[in-house]
């Protein structure tokens, strides 16, 4: 009677454990079901949303020449922005390799958006667009999140995992700001040629450095000469209230080896004048680039005679 109840007991055991495995199962199911639902339902909303490759130099502000700082206003539209801010979510519920983590008395969210998406590879070709780097000599976006934090001390922009993982020296950095900021998170370069105090302290940061959601910011960690820019030492102001969503895209020198470079076809590669075929074939691509093929602050009015698209 004894092993009857024993053995009813164990049985009874094993088929709430089953079910119970059985449950957390489907409610993960179900919760990847939603994710994925709205990423489609983003795409849908994004289809008239998405910004053409095209840049704008009316909307680039040079901030700074010694170090290299570039401001894009209005890079990407609100609604990429929170499809961003989706997709990250989307891919850390996925994969147990990205966790939050404390550091500095901080919480971060670091995700890596090495994945196959047309939203993300159309971002990245603007970013290219805009910069003249090759997608080939990029990391993937990296979509990063912080909370509040504690006043009073300059942090580093990005955590020692993303510094890892830059096998070769860096180019250029671009940061897409996907929300504002309340308070703080302004980008600082302490060591700026310009020594105003708004480079360098929190508390005076001017406005313009200021996160707002869908503007970008570029600087260049190296002179046009190649050699180490010193002045392009940055910081980062501390959260002081609501968080920052941003991502962030790390140029090379040199292509990296097994990225994955997703692409994607557009019809926005022309010259902005008839005379360009006549310009290109004397030289002038050679001679006056900045004109003819562009620079981060000009678009350049022969971008298709001079093979630049």
């Amino acid at each position: 009677m004894v092993m009857a109840s024993v053995s009813l007991l164990l049985t009874l055991s094993l088929i709430a454990s089953s079910l119970h495995t059985s449950f957390s199962d489907s409610r993960k199911e179900l919760r990847n079901k939603d994710l994925l639902k709205q990423e489609n339902a983003f795409k849908q909303q994004l289809e008239h949303k998405v910004y053409p490759n095209r840049i704008d130099p009316s909307r680039v502000v040079q901030i700074s020449w010694q170090p290299r700082v570039f401001l894009y206003k209005d890079f990407i539209s609100d609604k990429e922005c929170d499809y961003l801010i989706s997709l990250a979510h989307s891919v850390k519920e996925k994969s147990s390799g990205n966790e939050d983590v404390t550091a500095n008395g901080r919480l971060t969210s670091e995700i890596s958006l090495d994945v196959e998406d047309d939203i993300v590879a159309r971002i990245e070709e603007r970013i290219s667009v805009w910069t003249f780097l090759p997608k080939e000599n990029s990391k993937p976006l990296q979509v990063m999140h912080y909370g509040v934090e504690q006043n009073g001390q300059n942090l580093d922009y990005f955590s020692n995992k993303t510094k890892l993982e830059l096998s070769e020296p860096l180019m250029a950095t671009v940061v897409l700001y996907l929300s504002n900021a309340t308070q703080g998170g302004q980008i600082l370069f302490p060591e700026s040629q310009s020594k105003s105090s708004s480079w360098s302290d929190c508390g005076k940061s001017s406005e313009i450095l200021q996160p707002v959601k869908g503007n970008a910011i570029l600087f260049f960690s190296l002179h046009l000469n190649t050699a180490p820019d010193k002045n392009s030492f940055h910081a980062r102001c501390p959260i002081l209230k609501g968080d920052m969503w941003s991502a962030i895209k790390f140029f090379s020198v040199r292509s990296i080896s097994g990225r994955n470079v997703s692409t994607i076809s557009y019809d926005d590669c022309t010259d902005e004048d008839d005379q360009c075929p006549a310009w290109a074939a004397t030289g002038e691509c050679q001679r006056n680039p900045v004109y003819m093929v562009g620079s981060p602050d000009y678009y350049g009015t022969c971008r298709k005679s001079c093979n630049a698209c």
